[in-house]
Parts: structure tokens; sequence; C-alpha cells
């Protein structure tokens, strides 16, 4: 009878953490991996949304409770107690959409229109410059750079993927790295063929065996990849049960292109080609008419809004708040740092809140827990990684930052939304941690040498000055 009352304790218990509460009598000193503190947390749970003083219990990968912080130490102890007296604790910030290795082109080419920008700058200087060393050092810097101002997942398309999907595997973070593919020769690749087939490959390599890297396809957009080769992409990547990132609507002159081409509209023609039919990342969307919102709805469409590369490329600004209006899933992106010129997604919830307030003549559109949300939670649905990360709750991965608000420019704080929107920085974040694993404590990355990885970016970017005079 005992042994059997022992065996109900503990049944009880696990149920309680699994399930996000914290048992009242059976869970007395549970140890965890560490405790997370902070004096506001913020859950992104409807629910819950913020407690005060509280805490986040960490068990290997994952969160096992969630509450205040005498709740927490009351039924939890740990070696590694993280504390956050003048910090909030949330989330980690989720890229949609970026070029990671792009940071060592962060100012090549700027004020240009995006097909010119990209026809008679970007591409020419790849097919120059673009090698394996050049993704490491690149996806390291960007790497560091995202570690250090809070976020903890992205999105990648980019040559060599193989090669990121490494640098990515040691420095800590969590991705869906995709595959490019396109129809004529990129850096690594003589066409499309080369391209797909390599896509293929870094699929079959990497899906299930990694727990923070999630392989993908990247065909550019509709109008770098034939019809032909966009339906044997949507028909692989479906196979295969992996994300599609794909650049779509980002500008007038792709619709143009799309309608001579194809007498389509982009989003109708990639839905007509069936890349909608698994989990699809739409990046840009800046010019989607109405009937091709529904469609964005109908197929659960993932779309990720890059609101400075939109503006500084002059693409357009995207009808988020009648996407947003319809139910369409949006996360938030930087895209790469040579159109944004950084990684920063403080800088996208901001321009988000504000840019289309102005736009619609409304101060209410886009309040700040929607961009707060289109950077966490809404974000990592956008991605197809809900059920994983973007909210602090029991079961999910422990993926979390410190923010700090001790600066003066910080004081007074009336509402801690409001103040991660239109307040906080990049260079407030001092903690991160993915998977239970701690990245950046007080302000020091832990997992890359900073030193090290700026010394080998200035020494790439000689060989691409260079590299350019000839």
């Amino acid at each position: 009878m005992k042994k059997s009352h022992k065996y109900l304790q503990q049944t009880l218990c696990v149920l309680s953490m699994l399930l996000g509460f914290i048992p009242l009598t059976y869970a007395k000193d549970v140890q965890v991996d560490s405790i997370v503190y902070g004096d506001y947390v913020v859950t992104m749970m409807p629910e819950q949304a913020v407690i005060k003083d509280g805490a986040v219990a960490v068990l290997g990968n994952n969160i096992v409770a969630v509450g205040s912080r005498t709740a927490i130490d009351k039924k939890y102890s740990t070696k590694q107690k993280i504390l956050g007296t003048g910090r909030i604790l949330m989330p980690g910030l989720i890229n949609g959409h970026t070029h990671s290795p792009m940071t060592l082109l962060r100012g090549f080419a700027d004020d240009l229109d995006l097909m010119t920008w990209l026809q008679d700058y970007i591409f020419p200087v790849e097919s120059t410059v673009v090698n394996e060393d050049f993704i490491k050092v690149g996806s390291e810097l960007a790497c560091w750079e995202m570690i250090r101002s809070g976020t903890t997942t992205f999105v990648d398309m980019y040559f060599y993927a193989n090669v990121t999907a490494k640098v990515v595997q040691s420095c800590g973070l969590r991705a869906i790295i995709t595959g490019v593919a396109l129809d004529f020769p990129i850096p690594g690749s003589t066409g499309w063929d080369q391209s797909f087939n390599d896509a293929v490959a870094f699929v079959e390599q990497w899906q299930g065996k990694h727990e923070r890297i999630t392989p993908g396809f990247g065909p550019h957009a509709p109008y770098t990849v034939s019809p032909e080769h966009l339906k044997q992409i949507a028909a692989s990547a479906q196979k295969m049960s992996v994300p599609l990132s794909i650049h779509v609507a980002e500008s007038a002159a792709e619709t143009d292109i799309i309608q001579a081409r194809y007498k389509s509209t982009p989003v109708k023609h990639i839905v007509d080609l069936g890349l909608a039919r698994g989990n699809l990342i739409a990046a840009h969307m800046v010019h989607p008419n109405v009937d091709e919102i529904n469609m964005l709805v109908e197929h659960n469409v993932g779309v990720i809004h890059n609101p400075t590369s939109n503006l500084k490329l002059a693409s357009g600004i995207a009808p988020i708040s009648q996407m947003l209006a319809q139910g369409v899933r949006i996360g938030l992106g930087t895209d790469g740092a040579a159109s944004n010129n950084d990684l920063d997604l403080w800088e996208e919830m901001r321009l988000s809140a504000l840019i289309h307030k102005v736009e619609m003549k409304d101060p209410t559109v886009i309040p700040a827990l929607t961009a707060l949300k289109m950077a966490t939670s809404m974000g990592a649905d956008a991605i197809g990684l809900g059920d994983v990360t973007g909210q602090l709750v029991a079961g999910k991965r422990a993926d979390m930052i410190q923010v700090s608000f001790d600066s003066p420019r910080l004081a007074p704080m009336y509402d801690v939304v409001s103040h991660l929107v239109y307040a906080i920085d990049a260079s407030d974040v001092v903690t991160s941690m993915v998977s239970g694993k701690l990245l950046m404590q007080a302000g020091k990355v832990l997992t890359l040498d900073g030193k090290r990885v700026k010394a080998a970016a200035h020494a790439k970017s000689e060989v691409i000055r260079q590299s350019i005079k000839q």
C-alpha cells in the first residue's frame, strides 16, 4: 500500500510539471538544472502574461515550471541560480528570415532599389568571394550578434548550408537552415540540378540528427526559380516533411515580372505550384492583394515581416494590419545584414509597431503586445516551431533571455510590454539561454570568442575589398 502511494505521488508530480503547475504536496525539493529569475517574467501565455517577481525552473532542455519566485523556490532546488534583480525574463526572440553569412557584406551596397542592389551588386560579389570559409566567418559573426542581442532562434537561407549548420551546432542557437536552390550558377553550384541535389543531401544529412537544427529548402524566389523547379522542390519538402522558405511578393518589380511571365501574381503563383501544401515560410510579403491574403489564411502560410529591409530598399510597407485582421500568422525578420544593416530584432519590433500606425493613420494599429508576439510566440508559430519555443511554459524548450532595465533611460516603468517594444534595445540583453544551456551571462557571450570572430571578419573584409578591385 505504501509502495503504491509512493508511485501515485511520483506520477502526480510528473503530471503537474508537464502541465505547468507546481504541485503543492508531492514536489518537495525537486532537483532541477537551473532556476532563472526575473523581477518580471513575460511568459507570452494569454492566461498569465506577466508574473511579478517570478522564476522559471529548467531541467535538461525543457522548462518544467513557471511561477512566482516564492512558489518555485519552495518546490525546486538547484546549484545554478541566475538572479533576476532589475531584469525582465522573457522568451528569446525569433528571427524568421535572415541570410546570416551576409554580415560580411554589411554596408557593402546601400541606398539602392531591390533589383539593382541584388542583380548589379550582391549577385556579382557573391559569385566572386563566397566560399566555405566566407560562410563560416560570416555565420559566426551573425551568431555572435544574435546571441548578444537576444535572438535565440532564426531561419536562415544562404549558400553552403552545411557550414552554417555546423556553426549553429557549436554556438548553441536554434535554427531552421535552408539549402538554397536557384536556376543559375551560385557559389558552390553550377545551376539548378546541383543546387537542388545539394539541398536534398543537406536535409538528409541533418534531419532528425540535432535537437536545435531543423533543415529545410530555400528556393530563392518565384522570379529566380522556374515553375517546374518550384514544383520539384515543393514536392521534396512535402515528402521529407521539412520547411520551405522563400522570398515572395517583396517588390512591385517582382509582381510585374510574375505577371509578364506567368499571367499571375506572386502568392497565387506559388500556391498554384503547390508550395503552400507544407510548412511554407514566406518572407517579406509586401505586395499581396486581398485575394492573396485570403490564400495565406487558407493555406496557413507563415509570413515574415522585414520592415527595416523593406524600407531601406524602398520595397514598400507590407499590409500587416490587414493580414493580422484576417488571421495570418506573422513573424519578424531582419533579412541579411547586407540590406538591414544589422540583425537587431528590437529594431524590427519597434518599426513594426510604428510604421503601420502612420500608414493606417491609426495609433491603435499594431499595439506593443502584438509586436512582441510577432517577435516571440506568433513568430514561432509562423515558422512552424510553436510547439517548441516562443513562450515560457512547462514542456517547451528552455529558450529565454534576461533584459536589464537598470539604465536611467528606462526609468520609470509603468508597463513592461510597452518598455520591451518602445524603450529597450539590444544593448540591454544580459542573459541568453537555449535548450537549457547558457549562451550568454552577465553580457558575456560564452559559446563564441568575440575578439576572434571580429578579427576574422575584418580579415575577410580585406579579402573582399581586394577581390572587388581585381
